[in-house]
């Protein structure tokens, strides 16, 4: 096999890729954001014990959190940027070696120690550090469940970082967990109590992110979004960062250059700070599987803030921007500010909204709104709404769809598991999985929609907020006790924190579709079902007769 990378849904043929990823990366990109991943660990096992010490070492959590986002599934393409990192990683981390002195381990793994600074080197060493040079398939099964829960983790950490919010025991976790993928001597099961860890830190940082979002722009309102499209040219920002959005918005005003969302960044049609400016049009589109015709229609330039892209099409590769931790080679790439280390304020715009004045308006593709907003602020203030609704009868059960959409045939599962529910339920969501069921005319009861939207992928945080307010509220004593059941679609590494999140918080019998991951060894999976109750999906009647039997 010319590479092997199995850490998304779309694993070829439900196993792994061996030839080239079915997300559009090239086994030499593949190498690469491996040798990144191993480059960390060196960090990490260097640095760790200070760290955890209580060292301040601002740089080094830096560059966990932004390689580890690199390899996010869809992130970063460009092997340029990645050669690069991997350089300033390894020199990062030797200068942490005498910097640090004794409080450096007096035994250190290769991956503290190797050296590869050109392509070539660095191909080599590739070859020997993957995901399979781990032999044993639990042991390879675990640490790869964790090293993808840090993934998601590091993600959520940056966007609350550029917002200045950081949590130290969630940065020290992620120097510990990577250290722990190192060590032979940890059995199974402390692997798994450390996965649980990680589900633990998964809570903390998105309560991290929850919170720097709703200082900086607001608690998201019960909003009907715009989908139809105006007469000036736009700029269509796709992703996840808030701060981008919020300086796009700040540099765009009086251009004569209207912004939208796209995918991902439809939520932030939801905050009170981005509604003042009247530039802000809406969402144009929908999850980021479509985007290789939605961005040729948009006809304007598209801005990728994090990850989600595909290989892009000649017709539109032109007009498309890269900035953070994506990248796309041949894409025109927006750097952060020289020096900085955190924030992203002062990015500059100008080149995508020069080139914005130069293109025509989007061709409209539809038109109408659709409602969002319903964040863990708003859903408590219709507390005793939905818990009159509950106690009539009148909503007899909750389902979390949260979670990813994506391109494989059998996620039109979602969409008929949607409109085949009962009347009496209402779907909890957050994530792109959204757009499988957000334009269907499911109705409301009594005034509550029958879809409240929390908002992106981290703002499942939300909905475990709601779920244990309900509990709360409801005098229960096991969140399980709650008529709320969890069907999840999952195909990147920030749905993997989710779910990891949600088994610490307890909850149990979590059906995860539309394929299980295929870095579940056998064993990994008969834990996950024996001591956490969760499944796969199977034919939509079933499911929902089973869900509603439980």
């Amino acid at each position: 096999m010319s590479m092997f990378c199995f850490q998304c849904q779309e694993a070829a043929k439900g196993t792994g890729c061996e030839v080239k990823g079915v997300c559009g990366k090239t086994p030499e990109t593949a190498a690469l954001q491996d040798l990144l991943i191993y480059t960390l660990k060196g960090i990490a096992q260097v640095a760790g014990p200070a760290r955890t010490a209580g060292k301040s070492l601002p740089e080094a959590d830096q560059a966990l959190m932004r390689g580890l986002f690199m390899t996010i599934t869809n992130a970063n393409f460009d092997n340029d940027a990645f050669v690069k990192t991997i350089i300033q990683d390894i020199a990062l981390r030797d200068s942490l070696k005498k910097e640090l002195g004794d409080q450096v381990p007096a035994e250190l793994h290769d991956c503290a120690l190797f050296t590869a600074l050109t392509p070539a080197a660095m191909e080599e060493k590739a070859k020997t550090v993957g995901v399979l040079s781990t032999e044993n398939e639990d042991v390879r099964s675990l640490r790869e469940l964790i090293v993808y829960g840090l993934k998601g983790m590091a993600a959520y950490a940056w966007h609350a970082d550029h917002l200045a919010e950081q949590d130290d025991a969630v940065l020290v976790f992620i120097y510990k967990a990577l250290n722990a993928t190192l060590d032979d001597s940890l059995s199974a099961d402390d692997l798994v109590a450390l996965t649980l860890e990680c589900g633990e830190k998964g809570v903390s940082v998105m309560a991290l992110l929850d919170k720097a979002n709703t200082e900086a722009y607001g608690n998201p309102e019960i909003t009907e979004v715009n989908i139809g499209v105006g007469a000036r040219p736009g700029i269509l920002i796709s992703g996840h960062d808030l701060m981008d959005m919020e300086s796009l918005l700040k540099q765009t005003e009086g251009s004569g250059v209207d912004v939208y969302t796209h995918s991902e960044m439809l939520p932030a049609n939801y905050y009170p700070a981005f509604k003042k400016y009247s530039h802000f049009v809406g969402n144009y589109g929908n999850a980021w599987w479509k985007q290789d015709r939605e961005f040729d229609s948009f006809n304007g330039p598209i801005l990728m803030t994090t990850n989600c892209i595909t290989p892009p099409k000649e017709s539109y590769i032109d007009r498309m921007y890269t900035t953070g931790a994506a990248g796309y080679p041949g894409v025109k790439h927006i750097a952060d500010p020289a020096g900085a280390t955190t924030g992203n304020a002062d990015k500059d715009f100008s080149a995508i909204i020069e080139h914005a004045k130069r293109c025509i308006s989007p061709e409209e593709i539809e038109t109408g709104t659709i409602v969002g907003g319903f964040a863990h602020s708003q859903v408590l203030a219709l507390a005793d709404k939905v818990v009159d609704a509950v106690k009539s009868g009148a909503i007899k059960q909750f389902f979390v769809m949260a979670g990813c959409d994506g391109r494989m045939k059998g996620r039109d599962y979602y969409s008929d598991f949607a409109k085949a529910l009962p009347e009496d339920t209402v779907i909890l969501t957050a994530g792109c999985a959204k757009y499988r069921y957000n334009k269907l005319p499911l109705g409301d009861i009594g005034g509550i929609p029958r879809v409240l939207d929390a908002g992106q992928c981290n703002d499942s945080y939300s909905l475990a907020v709601t779920a244990l307010k309900l509990k709360e509220v409801f005098e229960l004593n096991d969140i399980n006790e709650l008529p709320i059941s969890y069907n999840i679609a999952w195909y990147e590494q920030k749905a993997v924190i989710v779910l990891l999140a949600l088994l610490f918080l307890g909850v149990k019998n979590i059906h995860l579709g539309p394929t299980l991951p295929a870095f579940l060894s056998p064993n990994v999976a008969k834990v996950l079902v024996e001591n956490f109750g969760i499944a796969g999906i199977g034919d939509v009647e079933g499911d929902i007769k089973s869900f509603l039997s439980a």
